[in-house]
C-alpha cells in the first residue's frame, strides 16, 4: 500500500476528487477537483503547491565526490559549481539512458542528485573502489514545489536569511521559513517561473500551512500530477518510462534510447573525460542517431474536420495523453508519439515523440494517428521547435 507523505494530513481534507496515484511507493493527489482546470491555471497565471517528495533523493559525498558524479553523469560535474543545480541523463556502458534528474551541489565534495527511480545500487557499484560515499536520503527530506508566475512573490514574503529575487535559474540557496531551515532551489517540471524547497519532513506541516497563507491573496492553489503532466508537455520535458524507457527496465534493446535519441545531446559533455557510456555515445554521434526527439503541432482545422465528419466537435481536451500512437510519413510510420496534450494556454494539440532522423527538420510535416469515434484516423501535423512555451519569466 502507497506511503503517505509529509504532506498528507494537508492534501487529504483538500482532495475533493478523491483521484490518488502511487508514486514511487507514495500516495500522489491526480487532481483535487473534479476538474484539473484550475489547478493548471494556478501554474500558468498565479501560483500552485505539487508535492514532489516521491522524487528519490542521492547524496554522495568524500574526497572523491567529483571524481564519481563525473563517472555517472553526461554533463561536467567539475563544471558544476558550488550553490549550481544541473539537469543530466546517466547512461549505461552501452550509452543507453539509465534515468534523468538534477544534480545539486551543496558543497564542494558533496552533490545531492534526485531521480524519478530508485538508482542507489547503481551508483554504489559505479562508485567502488572510489573514495566517496552514496547515501538514500529520501525519507530524510521531504519536498514541495512551488509553481507560477507569482512564486517568487510569495516567497519574498516568507524566506529570510536569503535574498530570493537574486537567485538566478538553477541555483540553490538556504535560507529560513517560520524559523525553521529550507533548502531552495530554483527548479521545477512546468517549464515556468518556480521553485523547490527541501526541509525536515517534521516541517512539512508547517511549510504547507505558511505558504498556503501568503499566497492566499495570490490564488495559491494545490496541483496534482493531471494538472503537472499538461505543463510538462508544453516545456516538452520528458518523463521517464512514457518518453523514454530506463535501460535497466527494456526488455528489448529497441525499447532503449540515448541522450542522443532523447533531444539530449545538449547535455553530454564528451570534452570532460570519461564517464559511463561515452565510448558508445562517441561512436552514436559520428555515425548519426537512428532516431530523434521531436515536438509536433496538428493542425486545428484539420483535426476539426475529422471530428466533424463523424458529427462530433473535436475531443482533445483534457487529461494529457501518454498512450504512445504511431507518426506516418507518406504512409511510412517513421516513428511514435509518445505524450500529447490540448494545451490550454496555447489553444492548441501538441505532442512530443520520437521519430527516425531524417524526418526530425523543424517543418517537416508528417501524419499523426488521432482515433475518432473510434476510427483511427490521421491527422497533419509539423514538427516545431521545442519548448512549446517558453515565458521569459522562467530564467528572468
Amino acid at each position: 500500500m502507497p506511503l503517505p507523505t509529509p504532506f498528507y494530513s494537508r492534501m487529504a481534507p483538500l482532495c475533493q476528487s478523491y483521484d490518488w496515484r502511487n508514486w514511487a511507493g507514495y500516495l500522489a493527489v491526480s487532481v483535487y477537483e473534479i476538474s484539473h482546470e484550475r489547478e493548471y491555471y494556478a501554474i500558468r497565471n498565479s501560483a500552485a503547491l505539487i508535492d514532489v517528495t516521491p522524487l528519490f533523493k542521492y547524496e554522495i559525498n568524500g574526497p572523491d565526490a567529483v571524481r564519481l558524479v563525473d563517472r555517472l553523469i553526461t554533463r561536467d560535474a567539475k563544471k558544476c559549481s558550488v550553490g549550481q543545480v544541473v539537469y543530466t541523463p546517466w547512461c549505461d556502458e552501452h550509452g543507453k539512458m539509465v534515468d534523468d534528474g538534477t544534480v545539486a551541489r551543496l558543497s564542494e565534495n558533496h552533490f545531492r542528485l534526485t531521480s524519478a527511480d530508485p538508482n542507489l545500487r547503481w551508483f554504489q557499484d559505479c562508485g567502488f573502489g572510489i573514495h566517496a560515499e552514496v547515501v538514500d536520503v529520501s525519507s530524510d527530506l521531504a519536498a514541495l514545489s512551488i509553481q507560477g508566475p507569482k512564486s517568487r512573490e510569495i516567497l519574498q514574503q516568507l524566506v529570510t536569511g536569503t535574498d530570493i529575487a537574486s537567485l538566478k535559474y538553477f541555483r540553490l540557496t538556504n535560507g529560513q521559513i517560520a524559523g525553521f531551515p529550507v533548502t531552495i532551489t530554483r527548479t521545477g517540471y512546468t517549464g515556468d517561473l518556480g521553485y523547490e524547497l527541501w526541509i525536515a519532513p517534521k516541517h512539512a506541516e508547517n511549510l504547507w500551512d505558511e505558504l498556503m497563507e501568503k499566497g492566499r491573496g495570490y490564488g495559491i492553489q494545490p496541483a496534482g500530477m493531471v494538472a503537472m503532466d499538461i505543463a510538462r508537455v508544453e516545456a516538452a520535458l520528458l518523463l521517464g518510462d512514457i518518453d523514454y524507457v530506463s535501460s535497466h527496465k527494456a526488455i528489448t534493446e529497441a525499447r532503449k534510447s540515448s541522450p542522443l535519441e532523447a533531444g539530449l545531446e545538449w547535455a553530454v559533455k564528451f570534452d570532460k573525460g570519461d564517464f559511463i557510456g561515452r565510448k558508445a555515445l562517441l561512436a552514436e554521434k559520428k555515425r548519426g542517431p537512428q532516431w530523434k526527439f521531436v515536438g509536433l503541432e496538428v493542425s486545428w482545422d484539420e483535426l476539426e474536420a475529422l471530428y466533424a465528419a463523424a458529427d462530433l466537435p473535436p475531443q482533445v481536451a483534457g487529461r494529457a495523453s501518454r498512450v504512445a500512437v504511431p507518426i506516418f510519413k507518406n504512409g511510412k510510420q517513421i516513428g511514435q508519439v509518445t505524450s500529447s496534450a490540448f494545451s490550454p494556454i496555447l489553444k492548441k494539440f501538441i505532442a512530443i515523440g520520437t521519430v527516425e532522423s531524417q524526418y526530425a527538420s523543424l517543418g517537416t510535416k508528417v501524419e499523426m494517428e488521432i482515433t475518432v469515434e473510434f476510427s483511427r484516423q490521421l491527422a497533419p501535423a509539423t514538427v516545431v521547435k521545442t519548448p512549446f512555451f517558453d515565458p521569459p519569466r522562467k530564467k528572468a
